[in-house]
C-alpha cells in the first residue's frame, strides 16, 4: 500500500478552497514556496497537473478539481476517526462545544447545530451571543471555540473553517427619511447621512467594511453616535435622524413598520459571514460541525472540510 500524501493532500484542499497560493501558505503556516513544493509533490504522486497558476489567478485543472471533489469527504471522514480515536484512547468526555455568533443566529446555523447535536448526543453545545463591536475578542482568549462572525479576519492567530453566501449590502433608515424611497442607493449616497458606528475592540479594517468612515471615493461619512447591539443601532435608525449599515439577511429578519431597508451597491465586497476558529485549535468537532454547514441546501460557498447534500432537520430543538 502506498504511503498516503497526507500533507499535500491538506494543502490542495485549502488551496482548492482559497484559490490563492499566499493566504494557502498563511492557513498552514509555511512558506509560499513550500505550498508549490506541496502541490508539485502532490503532482508527481498523482502524475498529472492539478492547479494551473498564472501571475494573476490560481485555478484548478479540470482533473484537479474532480480529484478534490472525491477527495474531501474522504479525508473528513478519516481526520473525524482519528480525533475520535485520540478520544477514546485517552477515554476523554468531548468538552462542550463554545459557538458564538454576532448580531443573529441564521436559520442555517440552528438547522445545523440541531444535526451536530443530533449525531453526537456525547458533545454538550454552548451558545453565547458575541458583541457587535468585537467580532473576536472572546476566540482570541479562549471564552469560546469558534465563532460565526462578520468577515474580514485577518488576525494571524484565526482561521476560517466556513463562509457563508455573500449578501447585499443594506441601509436601514426610517420611512420618513429621503432614502427611504429609493430601491437602492450608491455607496456615495452614504456621505449624506449619519451612519450609526460601533463601540468595541474590533480591528480597524473590520470596521473600514461595516461601519465605513469614507465613501468608496473618500467622501466623509459622519458617525456621530456608537451602539453595542444591532437592535440598539435599528431602534436609533428608527428615529430618523441616523441610518444604519447592515445585510440582507438581517434586514429580511428585522422586518418592522418603523424602518425601511434600501439597498447600497458600488462597495468592492458584499457582507460575508463566516465560521471562524483559533489556528492550531480545530477539535474534530468543530471540522464536522463546519462539514454539516457545508452540507444545507442553498450554500454553495466551499468551507474548509468536503461535504455532500443533505436536507435540513425537520425540529429545531432549544439548544442552551
Amino acid at each position: 500500500m502506498p504511503d498516503l500524501p497526507v500533507r499535500e493532500l491538506e494543502c490542495l484542499l485549502i488551496l482548492a478552497e482559497e484559490l490563492h497560493f499566499g493566504r494557502t501558505a498563511q492557513r498552514l503556516r509555511v512558506s509560499q514556496s513550500r505550498v508549490s513544493q506541496l502541490v508539485a509533490a502532490l503532482e508527481r504522486t498523482i502524475g498529472t497537473q492539478l492547479v494551473h497558476r498564472t501571475s494573476r489567478r490560481v485555478t484548478l485543472t479540470d482533473f484537479g478539481a474532480d480529484f478534490v471533489d472525491r477527495v474531501r469527504p474522504v479525508y473528513t471522514e478519516l481526520a473525524d476517526v482519528v480525533g475520535g480515536a485520540r478520544q477514546e484512547a485517552r477515554h476523554e468526555i468531548p468538552a462542550p462545544i463554545r459557538l458564538g455568533f454576532q448580531g443573529i443566529a441564521y436559520e442555517t446555523v440552528t438547522w445545523t447545530l440541531t444535526r451536530f447535536a443530533r449525531e453526537n448526543p456525547d458533545v454538550a453545545l454552548s451558545l453565547q451571543e458575541i458583541p457587535l463591536g468585537d467580532p473576536f475578542g472572546a476566540l482570541l482568549d479562549g471564552r469560546i471555540d469558534a465563532a460565526v462572525a462578520l468577515l474580514p479576519v485577518r488576525e494571524p492567530e484565526l482561521s476560517v473553517g466556513y463562509v457563508f453566501a455573500p449578501a447585499p449590502r443594506m441601509l436601514a433608515v426610517a420611512p420618513g427619511h429621503p432614502l427611504a424611497t429609493a430601491e437602492r442607493i450608491d455607496a456615495e449616497a452614504l456621505a449624506t447621512v449619519d451612519l450609526v458606528s460601533v463601540d468595541g475592540s474590533a480591528p480597524e479594517y473590520w470596521r473600514d467594511v461595516h461601519f465605513p468612515r469614507f465613501t468608496p471615493l473618500g467622501d466623509p461619512i459622519a458617525a456621530t453616535v456608537r451602539v453595542t447591539t444591532l437592535q440598539e443601532g435599528m431602534t436609533l435608525a428608527a428615529t430618523g435622524r441616523y441610518a444604519m449599515l447592515t445585510c440582507r439577511p438581517v434586514a429580511e429578519r428585522n422586518q418592522r413598520a418603523d424602518l425601511r431597508f434600501v439597498q447600497v451597491t458600488g462597495f468592492d465586497e458584499e457582507s460575508r459571514m463566516a465560521l471562524i476558529w483559533r489556528t492550531g485549535h480545530r477539535r474534530p468537532q468543530l471540522t464536522k460541525l463546519a462539514a454539516l454547514l457545508g452540507e444545507l441546501p442553498g450554500t454553495p460557498q466551499s468551507p474548509a472540510g468536503l461535504f455532500t447534500t443533505a436536507s435540513p432537520p425537520a425540529s429545531l430543538p432549544v439548544v442552551s
